[in-house]
């Protein structure tokens, strides 16, 4: 293939995994393993499977012969899962597969993939610090996955100018870091309200309690920014509310904005890093946390629950637990588990998505009709057979995988089979260890349909105090390839910090951000 079709195949394949246009949990694609990944849980309907994986095969990735190739230090912790970029030119640097990194102390960093050489960097404005009595840890930059469309990366950044809080809407060029036209836009929204912070009938966005932890979306042209207000469950309660906003991707102009409870509190949108998702009609989804719920009643709160929106932020569907009470008492909520949305279906529904809360109930709902508030939940499936989730599910050749996990115990990985529009009851495999609080974010990397390998990053839970890296054949949990603590000290990715790291596997690497803080690059050993 020459170099110059190469790079603009490339560049088709990017632009048409920003726009949703291509599952890429579907047929394997003709490009090389160097697959894009441009936006949190590689694809806007957030199945996490990179099915073009053609060199790491549960035959090679094993203790012998794959392992930690190198690691890069940044600035500031990491949150945000990395993104890459493959046969990019950089002016000055000649071509590189690009993978970029974002920190809490509002760092980016372009990284060559394949070396760990220093493309370029960018700071995007002081960071928040850590707001007292707050138990989230670190502090305050970029939290939230950023998105690339082209050449351009949407990131938000929260940053302390002149002593003034703001949340900043950035939109760079990938190729040098460079602000474009408009950028840095500070986001702000003002709506009826009455609920908690509202004056006069109208409550203000406050950039210092709101806090932009979910991944962006880049659907159609618009860029999505979801919020949830800081800090543990008393300040959560206390200070906020859960946001949504959509903003042109070309100019930066506000489409819409939406609060999830104007007249209560809560409802935070975080879903522990993951981002909202948006299916082929453009239709926008995503979970709310613990708050006040009254759609019920006549009102418009919506805590507890997953909202289905029109691009232009309008509610067009919801869902809600018949126990949303007894998930909002307990701090169980709904919105710590991301949204994933299925492939369509040839038998009724064909139309699904999958999410789960802290309470480790997974719904499987018909997007078509969410269902609303019932007794008796109007849903196609509950499956009860996870502690708890603290991330987004993963789809691979008709399986569901979930790294649950809860406060008060640990879950092991685990499979369920997906046929005839249902999962299993119970898993058909499952890891044999069993990770802590707050589980894992997993990912597929296959070859079509073969060569299936589940990745995760468990947070703690071990003598040595790092993270661990774990894959797994995604076919048999039961059969573990390869941990990073079966080498020693060869290939330990670094001390625990961050809660909810997302890895990224493409083009024979295996990309781990940790608390070190530092962005770790595993691939098979040279012999």
């Amino acid at each position: 293939m020459k170099k110059g079709f190469r790079a603009a195949l490339g560049v088709a394949l990017m632009n048409l995994l920003a726009a949703g246009a291509y599952s890429i949990a579907g047929p394997a694609l003709s490009l090389a393993s160097a697959v894009p990944i441009l936006t949190y849980h590689y694809n806007n309907t957030r199945t996490g499977t990179n099915a073009s994986e053609t060199i790491l095969t549960p035959a090679n990735v094993n203790v012998s012969h794959f392992g930690k190739l190198f690691s890069r230090p940044v600035n500031g912790g990491i949150y945000a899962q990395p993104l890459y970029v493959p046969n990019l030119s950089i002016p000055g640097h000649g071509t590189h597969n690009v993978v970029y990194v974002a920190t809490q102390h509002n760092w980016l960093y372009a990284f060559d993939a394949d070396n760990g050489a220093t493309l370029w960097t960018r700071n995007l404005g002081p960071y928040l610090p850590r707001p007292q009595s707050c138990t989230e840890p670190g502090d305050i930059g970029i939290i939230g996955t950023p998105v690339i469309q082209s050449t351009t990366m949407y990131a938000v950044a929260a940053t302390l100018r002149s002593g003034t809080p703001r949340q900043e809407l950035h939109a760079l060029d990938i190729t040098t870091g460079v602000e474009r036209s408009s950028s840095p836009l500070a986001i702000t929204a003002r709506v009826r309200g009455t609920g908690f912070g509202s004056v006069n009938g109208f409550i203000t966005f406050d950039a210092l309690t709101e806090f932009q932890r979910p991944a962006l979306l880049l659907n159609n042209g618009v860029v999505y920014i979801g919020f949830a207000a800081h800090c543990d469950y008393t300040a959560f309660t206390a200070q906020g509310h859960g946001w949504l906003f959509a903003y042109n991707a070309s100019t930066l102009h506000q489409n819409g904005s939406f609060i999830v409870t104007p007249n209560g509190f809560g409802g935070g949108i975080w879903a522990s890093g993951g981002g909202p998702a948006a299916d082929a009609n453009n239709n926008i989804y995503f979970s709310t946390g613990d708050g006040t719920f009254d759609v019920n009643q006549r009102g418009i709160d919506y805590g507890d629950s997953v909202i289905k929106f029109s691009p232009s932020l309008s509610v067009l569907d919801y869902f809600t637990p018949h126990n949303q009470a007894a998930l909002e008492a307990g701090e169980s909520d709904l919105g710590s588990g991301g949204t994933l949305l299925l492939p369509t279906q040839s038998t009724s529904p064909n139309h699904l998505l999958v999410t789960a809360g802290k309470a480790g109930f997974i719904y499987l709902i018909d997007r078509d009709s969410l269902g609303k508030y019932h007794s008796v939940d109007n849903v196609v499936q509950i499956n009860g057979n996870i502690v708890g989730l603290f991330s987004t599910p993963t789809f691979w050749n008709n399986h569901l995988y979930f790294a649950g996990s809860g406060y008060n115990g640990g879950d092991a990985p685990k499979a369920f089979s997906f046929s005839g529009g249902r999962m299993s009851n119970n898993p058909t495999s499952q890891a044999a260890t069993t990770y802590p609080y707050p589980g894992a974010v997993t990912v597929v990397s296959a070859n079509g349909v073969t060569n299936g390998i589940l990745w995760a990053l468990q947070h703690g839970g071990t003598a040595s105090g790092n993270e661990v890296l774990h894959a797994y054949n995604a076919t048999n949990l039961a059969n573990e390839l390869y941990n990073s603590d079966q080498a020693g000290s060869r290939d330990l990715p670094g001390l625990v910090g961050k809660q909810f790291e997302s890895i990224i596997v493409t083009n024979g690497k295996v990309y781990v951000p940790t608390g070190q803080p530092q962005l770790n690059v595993f691939g098979l050993l040279a012999h």
